[in-house]
Parts: C-alpha cells; sequence; structure tokens
C-alpha cells in the first residue's frame, strides 16, 4: 500500500524534473555567478543526497536491494559542502561540468527513485524512524533546491542581452501571491514581554529551528503590508543609493563596488525608475508600482528602513506576530535584523548531515516566511532562512518594524 512518504517522494522529485521541462539543451549547463548551481547539477545535487545518505548506507549493511550506486567520481561533482563525505568540484565550476549528460543524470533520478519506492514499500525489510526521517530530509532538502534551481536561472537568463523568459508560470505564482494589491498601510502593535519562538517539535523541522526558547521582547509594531517598488522608488529619487549616511559601512562600499542603483532586476528609467521595467523569469514586464519589491540585499533593506524612519524586524518579533501578519508567507522572503546565529541549545545532529544548517552560523542574516517560489507545504512559520546581507538574487523583499530592539535570548531551565 502506497504510504503518505510514498506519495510524497514522488510528488517532490516529480515536481524537480516538471521545472526543467522548458529549458533548452543549452540551458541545463547556465552558472551565471559563483553563488548559482546550473539545473543539470540541481537534480544531479538532490539525487546524490538519496544515493549518499540512504541507498548506500542500506547496501553496505547487506539490505537487498536492486540499486547500483553511481560513480564514485559523481559523488566528487555533485556533493555540495559535506566536508564529512569528502572532496567536490568547486563551485564557481559546475557550470563547466558538460558530463554526465543531462540524459545520464535523468537516468540514475530513475534508478534512485525506483530504490527508494522498494525501500518505503518495505521490500527491502522494515525501515527504522531514523531513516525514514532522513528520506523526509532528502525531500525537504529537494524542495529547497527547487526554489534555488529557478532563483539561479532567473540570475543566469538575466545576463543574456536577448533578456530570453523561462516561462509565464513563475511571474502567475507571483501576481497570484501579492494579489494586486496589499493591506493598508498600518501597524500591528505587540506589547512585549517574554515570548517563545522556534519548532515545538511536531513535525518536519529543520535542526535550526530549535531548540523552543524563550526571548525578552520590548513593544514594538511591525507594517502590515510590504514595502512596495513604489516605496524604494521614492528612496531613489531621495538619493537613496548616493547617501553614505544611510547605509553600514559594508554596504556602502557595496554600493560602490557593484555600481548599484536600483534593486538587482531593475531595468532602465533611472530618473523615473517606476517607468522602467523589471526582469522576471516570464522575461522583460513593466514595473508594477503595487508589487512588494523583491531582490534586495539585507543591505538595501537596511538602509532603505533607515530612510523611511524604521528598522528591520527581529527573527522573534517576525515570529511572534506572523499569524496576524498579511502575506507572512508566499510571496517574498523577508530580511530581519538578526545574524543567523544558533538558538541557546542548538546541537547540530551526529554526522555529516549535521553539516546541514550549524556550520552557516556566521556572516550571514537571517530571513522569514517563505516566497512565490518556495514549493507548497514547505513554509513554517518557524523556518529560518539565511543569506549574505550583500546577496540579492534570491526572491527577498522587507517589511518595516518600529520600536525598540536587540531582545535577549533566555534558555530554558530543564524543567521548563
Amino acid at each position: 500500500m502506497t504510504t503518505g512518504l510514498q506519495a510524497r517522494l514522488r510528488q517532490v522529485r516529480q515536481h524537480s524534473v516538471a521545472l526543467v521541462e522548458p529549458l533548452q539543451p543549452e540551458d541545463f549547463c547556465l552558472q551565471g555567478m559563483a553563488d548559482a548551481s546550473p539545473p543539470k547539477w540541481h537534480l544531479g545535487h538532490t539525487t546524490w543526497f538519496f544515493d549518499t545518505f540512504v541507498l548506500k548506507p542500506r547496501l553496505e549493511a547487506g539490505a537487498a536491494l536492486a540499486y547500483t550506486p553511481a560513480d564514485a567520481a559523481w559523488g566528487y561533482l555533485f556533493n555540495s559542502y559535506y566536508d564529512a563525505v569528502g572532496a567536490r568540484h568547486p563551485r564557481p565550476e559546475r557550470g563547466l561540468l558538460s558530463r554526465p549528460s543531462i540524459e545520464a543524470v535523468l537516468a540514475w533520478r530513475q534508478r534512485v527513485d525506483g530504490a527508494l519506492e522498494l525501500l518505503l514499500s518495505g521490500g527491502a525489510g522494515q525501515l527504522p524512524p531514523c531513516e525514514l526521517a532522513l528520506i523526509e530530509l532528502g525531500l525537504q532538502h529537494e524542495q529547497q533546491h527547487q526554489e534555488l534551481l529557478l532563483m539561479d536561472l532567473l540570475d543566469g537568463l538575466s545576463r543574456n542581452p536577448l533578456a530570453p523568459a523561462y516561462g509565464p508560470a513563475p511571474e502567475t505564482w507571483y501576481e497570484a501571491a501579492w494579489g494586486n494589491g496589499q493591506a493598508g498601510g498600518s501597524w500591528l502593535e505587540h506589547p512585549g514581554g517574554l515570548v517563545e519562538i522556534g519548532h515545538g517539535g511536531a513535525g518536519f523541522h529543520f535542526d535550526n529551528e530549535t531548540p523552543r526558547h524563550r526571548q525578552w521582547l520590548e513593544p514594538f509594531a511591525i507594517a502590515e503590508r510590504l514595502v512596495t517598488n513604489a516605496d524604494v522608488a521614492a528612496f531613489i529619487a531621495d538619493g537613496g543609493y548616493r547617501r553614505p549616511e544611510l547605509w553600514m559601512s559594508e554596504g556602502w562600499a557595496e554600493v560602490g563596488r557593484r555600481g548599484w542603483q536600483a534593486p538587482r532586476y531593475w531595468r532602465g528609467g533611472a530618473d523615473r525608475p517606476l517607468e522602467g521595467q523589471e526582469f522576471t523569469l516570464a522575461g522583460l514586464r513593466p514595473l508594477q508600482p503595487a508589487a512588494p519589491v523583491r531582490h534586495l540585499s539585507w543591505f538595501e533593506a537596511d538602509a532603505y528602513a533607515r530612510w523611511a524612519g524604521a528598522r528591520l524586524p527581529t527573527e522573534a518579533e517576525w515570529e511572534v506576530l506572523a499569524p496576524r501578519l498579511p502575506q507572512a508567507e508566499g510571496v517574498l522572503w523577508q530580511w530581519t535584523a538578526s545574524p543567523y546565529r544558533p538558538y541557546p541549545g542548538f546541537r547540530p545532529a551526529p554526522g555529516a548531515v549535521g553539516e546541514y544548517n550549524g556550520k552557516f552560523m556566521s556572516s550571514q542574516m537571517v530571513l522569514r516566511g517563505s516566497c512565490f517560489l518556495t514549493p507548497a507545504g514547505h513554509a513554517r512559520p518557524t523556518y529560518r532562512n539565511f543569506y549574505p546581507p550583500a546577496c540579492r538574487w534570491m526572491a527577498a523583499g522587507l517589511r518595516l518594524a518600529k520600536g525598540p530592539a536587540d531582545p535577549i535570548s533566555v534558555p530554558d531551565s530543564p524543567a521548563a
């Protein structure tokens, strides 16, 4: 009998393949920058995860499993950052991997899917809870890469003078997500006090969402609506990208070094930005003033907030008000003022999978919510996304906050 996990396996794995159906053969090795990865690499890496962490250990344990692992050299090609597993191909050179072919990678995916189906059907013996949890982690990991695949494609296609389109679907998702209009300009207030944040433990969550713990918050308020293109156009018109007093020192250096004058994919209209266009996965589109602004770095979000006489919310503030925030999820990831650090009492998982989140807890800032490219069912109010503050190729926006900040973490006592 098909289990719920089997159904999820089929849906998630098939969705990855569906996402690349609009691509041309030349697109599968497209890598526009060192931070991005080609579509073929995403398909291979998400398959390597199951091959390495689920199937090979079962074979090594003597399971009767009709599965032949990929050539060992493929592990070198498709490992991302798991140092405990072994060496890996340099990330900036993933676009040079013309071999294995996309046909070979897709055939490998089919073999892995067949072996996983056999495992979940009980054909290789009953799986213990820890292995079921590992398969679920692999599916959640693949959903992360489905979102990344599209954001990486947007970056790569944007560098082509022909401004080619991936297809209309993602932009349709975006327009449906923000609904051609947002809530009014009011603020949602919170009295502050001792609050709890973090995942409670029931259901899937990544390790960085735990442990649930207490934080003290001073009274604060968060804006109902996300900052819009029109809002940022006013910031630009007021010299926002030319005023160093609005920027963190490192951010101001990025403005000069990279020549930032507007959000990442705005095109033309330097003097009248709202008369310009925005490059999207559907190609060039007229900039919509009422749409939430997207593809801002943390530095830009922070500078805009300062210009607006406000600030970014902390991740604790965002989480406690998330149930009341319009469009908290499904529109854009939202920058917070919080550095990506471990929660009090955090312990990474043992072994190589412990490298999944914990090793990145420095030099990055937290984003909350999810975006229009996030697969359905993948978001949670406790989800902690994270990127370096200069990155702006992600589908990231912001909402404003005001009031005292800088909460103090209070670990739970053993008896709590």
